[in-house]
C-alpha cells in the first residue's frame, strides 16, 4: 500500500519499564501525567482505541431521542455523517457491541466506528440515527489496511494516533501499518505475569515480531518525574 493511501500511524503508549500498560494500578506515580501533553504534541488528525477504552465514552452517551425503524433493510455501505470535523475519534468495534446512543463526538472529535460485515442491520440503523459515522472493514475480523485506507479516503485523515491495548497494537504492527512508536516509559515496575504489554500477539516463538519489524530510535527526551519519551521509527525487515 502506498504511503499516501492510508494515514501515517503513530502508536502512542505509556508503559512501565517492563513493558506493561495497566497504568491505573501504579499508585506510586501519576502515569497519565505527560500522556495528553505528548498526545497534543504529536498533532494527529485522529486517534484510535478499542472497545474496552471506548466503552466508557459510549456508556456516558445520552439515549436516542427517537428509536429508528430497524426492521427495514439497510445497505451495507460505509456511512459518512461528517467529513469536515477538526478531529476524529476512531472506535474499533468488530461486532457492533457498543451502543453510542446520541453521542457522536468526544470532546469535539467526531466518532467513527470501525465494524466488520458480521454487524447486525439494526446496529447500523442506530449508528445512523445517532449521527456517528461508520466504515465496514473485514468479514469477521477488522482488516486494518482496508480500514486505514477508508479513513484516509472518506475523512482525509493523514496522521492517526493508535492508542489501543496490546492486542490491537500488536495486530496492527503485525499487519505492517504502524509507522512509529511514541513510548512514555515511566519509573515503575509492574511485574505481574500475564499483564498486557504494549504489543501482544498470539503465535509461536518463530512468529515474534522482532523477526519482521525494525525499530530505529528517532529521539529520546527526559521528562519531569523520571519519565522518558522515546520515539522509534518502524520499518519492515527485508
Amino acid at each position: 500500500m502506498a504511503a499516501n493511501e492510508r494515514p501515517y500511524v503513530i502508536c502512542h503508549m505509556t508503559s512501565s519499564v517492563d513493558g506493561r500498560i495497566k497504568v491505573r494500578r501504579w499508585t506510586t506515580l501519576d502515569a497519565d501525567d505527560h500522556y495528553e501533553t505528548i498526545h497534543k504534541r504529536l498533532e494527529g488528525d485522529a486517534w484510535m482505541c478499542g472497545r474496552i477504552t471506548m466503552q466508557g465514552y459510549a456508556d456516558s452517551a445520552k439515549p436516542l431521542g427517537k428509536q429508528p425503524d430497524a426492521g427495514q433493510p439497510i445497505d451495507r455501505e460505509d456511512h459518512i455523517a461528517c467529513k469536515d470535523a477538526s478531529g476524529y475519534a476512531v472506535a474499533l468495534d468488530a461486532r457492533g457491541a457498543m451502543d453510542w446512543g446520541a453521542r457522536n463526538d468526544i470532546e469535539g472529535d467526531h466518532v467513527v466506528v470501525v465494524l466488520t460485515e458480521r454487524v447486525a442491520d439494526d446496529h447500523l440503523w442506530r449508528l445512523r440515527a445517532g449521527g456517528q459515522s461508520y466504515i465496514l472493514a473485514g468479514a469477521s475480523e477488522v482488516d486494518f489496511p482496508l480500514a486505514l485506507q477508508k479513513l484516509r479516503r472518506h475523512f482525509g485523515i493523514a496522521r492517526l494516533l493508535l492508542e489501543g491495548g496490546g492486542g490491537i497494537n500488536g495486530s496492527m504492527l503485525k499487519a505492517g501499518v504502524v509507522d512509529e512508536l511514541s513510548l512514555l516509559l515511566v519509573p515503575a515496575v509492574d511485574g505481574l505475569e500475564g499483564t498486557p504489554a504494549v504489543f501482544d500477539i498470539e503465535g509461536t516463538e518463530d512468529e515474534t515480531l522482532a523477526k519482521t519489524r525494525r525499530l530505529e530510535l528517532k529521539s529520546c527526551e527526559p521528562l519531569d518525574g523520571g519519565t522518558v519519551w522515546l520515539r522509534y521509527g518502524i520499518s519492515a525487515l527485508e
